[in-house]
């Protein structure tokens, strides 16, 4: 999901195994010519026999600080099944300054953490990024509403303020005129401080399933009115794993490493988060052990991870029927051009193996 809609404070650390450079990234050349992943030596790991085994450095740029959102990522260098692929990886957080897709351009990463419509976006402005795994089948976008005001459905919410960022404007905002008849007039800027929703009753406000929520109960001292967009027809993949082109063209076999070691590291964290965890907190010391354990818990009640074809062909599944529905929403909502061929947004080559074959 787009890193605008989130609300929590970083800080830097290191990496349990080893000093992995985790650190907030900004955009600028002079990080970029530090960072750069393809002139990056490789480095070596001792194996239990004495002998040395190559790995390849990679960086992987997420799309917001640390959290149980970001949780397999974590878990697979914690576990050192990044280390069992060969990889030395290395975990940038993201922040609301970053600009993915340019430091994944420009080779300061490796992969990003991306979401469908920016996917879909890059190929209409002739940006050679691909798709190449979706972690989330359901993109965790709320909208919240106080109780006791008879809201029911989110359509008991037109005519009312809704706090939405400036981002929504060309992601969920759209389907809501076009399936609810939500109006322009409803429209309130949120700077992701609930102040202003918690004074209206009458509001609602936008947030993150796994985040904004919680956030209400402390601060409002009531449990809010939640709706997930993605039941409600709103359904890009979401926090997916995104390359260069020309990587998956000519490396495909890192690309493929990284993306079964990084599913492996998922169902690995949902059985046991405490590795993954430990270096969440590392990395985002303002990270609680209750926010972290209210995160996984979302995350699995409402199948944002594991829900759809990733019950059967495993966590990072996508279809081309999946990416087709959501390209024609786009077009439907004039976001996107219709000849644009979203075909190029993604490939099913390094994903949909099964969830047994990951699990094994």
């Amino acid at each position: 999901m787009n890193w605008q809609y989130r609300s929590v404070s970083p800080l830097g650390a290191m990496n349990r195994r080893r000093f992995v450079r985790y650190s907030a990234i900004a955009v600028g050349s002079s990080l970029v010519a530090a960072c750069t992943g393809g002139s990056q030596p490789s480095s070596t790991e001792t194996t239990e026999t004495g002998a040395t085994a190559e790995l390849t450095p990679v960086t992987f740029g997420t799309n917001w600080y640390a959290q149980a959102e970001h949780g397999g990522f974590y878990q697979a260098v914690a576990t050192g099944l990044y280390n069992d692929y060969g990889l030395d990886v290395t975990i940038k957080m993201g922040g609301p300054q970053v600009n993915g897709t340019q430091l994944l351009m420009g080779e300061a990463i490796d992969f990003f953490m991306g979401f469908g419509a920016d996917a879909i976006n890059a190929v209409q402005e002739g940006i050679p990024k691909v798709t190449v795994a979706a972690i989330f089948q359901k993109d965790p976008q709320v909208l919240l509403a106080h109780p006791n005001q008879g809201i029911e459905t989110l359509a008991d919410l037109k005519g009312r303020p809704v706090f939405i960022s400036a981002s929504a404007n060309t992601t969920y905002w759209p389907l809501l005129v076009a399936k609810y008849d939500f109006t322009e007039d409803m429209k309130r800027p949120y700077n992701f401080n609930p102040g202003p929703f918690l004074a209206d009753p009458n509001s609602a406000q936008q947030g993150y399933l796994s985040s904004e929520p919680l956030a209400i109960q402390k601060e409002g001292g009531f449990e809010p009115v939640v709706f997930l967009l993605a039941d409600y027809g709103y359904d890009p993949y979401s926090t997916t794993i995104e390359a260069r082109r020309a990587m998956v063209e000519q490396d495909p076999d890192l690309v493929q490493r990284f993306v079964e070691a990084s599913i492996k590291g998922w169902y690995s964290y949902f059985e046991d988060p405490a590795p993954g965890n430990e270096l969440i907190k590392q990395d985002n010391p303002e990270m609680t052990d209750e926010q972290l354990a209210y995160g996984l818990e979302k995350m699995q009640e409402y199948g944002i991870v594991i829900s759809g074809s990733a019950e059967t062909d495993g966590i990072g599944a996508m279809t081309d029927e999946r990416w087709q529905s959501y390209f024609e929403t786009l077009v439907d909502a004039e976001l996107v051009e219709a000849g644009t061929d979203y075909t190029q947004a993604y490939t099913l080559e390094f994903v949909n193996k099964g969830a047994d074959y990951y699990q094994a």
